[in-house]
């Protein structure tokens, strides 16, 4: 299988994971505690953005790449993807009536693309397959 194709499908499934610990971490927060939306909605995507880093980082891009600088780097894009996603669903939900399930569901799908793109080509691009982990599959 190409290699590309091998490293989406393992970036769709620790998506998948992470979507699972913030749909979880907000259902939680939302349902149970009933915090507030948007504060409901930043603690589960600082978690889950942590967790996807972490697992994609070693394992889908195995990345020897410097971790505080690579983490910076994903600072970044989640510095301009969190307000303008947290201003979306606020916009569905509030102003639109979405469910707030969907709202999420929305946001965690082009999070999904524009993050892929993103980890790929800027983040890992030049750092891919260095780690003790690529260096075992050659």
């Amino acid at each position: 299988m190409n290699r590309e194709v091998l490293r989406t499908i393992k970036f769709a499934l620790v998506s998948v994971s992470a979507g699972i610990i913030q749909i979880g971490t907000f259902t939680l927060l939302n349902e149970v505690i009933g915090w507030n939306y948007w504060l409901c909605y930043l603690i589960a995507l600082v978690l889950s953005v942590l967790w996807n880093f972490t697992i994609n980082r070693r394992y889908t891009f195995k990345s020897a790449s410097n971790v505080p600088k690579a983490m910076l780097m994903v600072a970044a894009y989640y510095a301009v993807f969190t307000p303008l996603s947290t201003w979306f669903e606020d916009w569905l939900t509030m102003d639109h009536g979405v469910n707030e399930y969907v709202a999420t569901g929305i946001n965690m799908l082009i999070n999904f693309v524009t993050e892929l793109l993103y980890q790929r080509f800027i983040v890992f691009g030049k750092t891919i397959d260095t780690n003790d982990l690529a260096k075992g599959d050659k």
